[in-house]
């Protein structure tokens, strides 16, 4: 219901008026914004919106650090929270099975390596995955170590697309310029 909501309601306008917020908030908005994560991963809020969001109001290094950090513990909540409410459950009905009883094994034995690779990919999603690998055998810090390093290329990506549309809106409404080496990694993100 929770993940079905964010298509029925408006969640992207409240996140970029809790963007806007937490903008406004001078030396607080770093964390304010890496907070965001824990609520918004439980509840299936769109984590997109929170990274390009977080580049657009801290630029590139501190908006890859915050969304490091906050999406990572995020996730390591909405994992918690389906582990303690859907594991037993789960194992219960795989129990009898002996080839879901294999994955599950499999997936605990070599947990650091899959959640990595999960991450990696562009086409699995953040929130439903938090809560699917919940549901297996991994172990917490193969999780936690796996989901952090494998977000970064996207965070990377995401937060580099929010700064660049910071950059734009500076260059518009005459804010400033950005140096030669900052526009070629602009470019690199928005080609890649």
């Amino acid at each position: 219901l929770l993940a079905l909501s964010t298509f029925f309601l408006p969640v992207r306008e409240w996140i970029a008026s809790l963007l806007g917020w937490a903008g406004e908030r001078g030396p607080w908005a770093a964390s304010l914004l890496g907070f965001l994560w824990l609520p918004a991963a439980v509840l299936f809020v769109p984590g997109s919106v929170l990274t390009l969001g977080t580049g657009f109001l801290l630029g590139l290094g501190w908006g890859i650090a915050v969304v490091s950090v906050g999406s990572t513990l995020g996730a390591t909540a909405a994992f918690l929270v389906g582990r303690r409410l859907g594991r037993d459950w789960v194992r219960q009905r795989i129990g009898a099975r002996e080839i879901f009883r294999g994955i599950d094994s499999a997936i605990a034995d070599e947990g650091f390596k899959v959640v990595l690779l999960l991450r990696l990919s562009p086409l699995v999603p953040y929130n439903p995955l938090n809560y699917a690998l919940a549901l297996t055998g991994v172990r917490l810090r193969d999780y936690v170590l796996g989901s952090w390093i494998g977000m970064l290329p996207g965070t990377i990506l995401y937060v580099g697309v929010g700064a660049g549309a910071r950059s734009l809106a500076a260059a518009v409404f005459g804010a400033g310029e950005r140096p030669t080496p900052w526009l070629a990694l602009l470019a690199a993100g928005l080609d890649a």
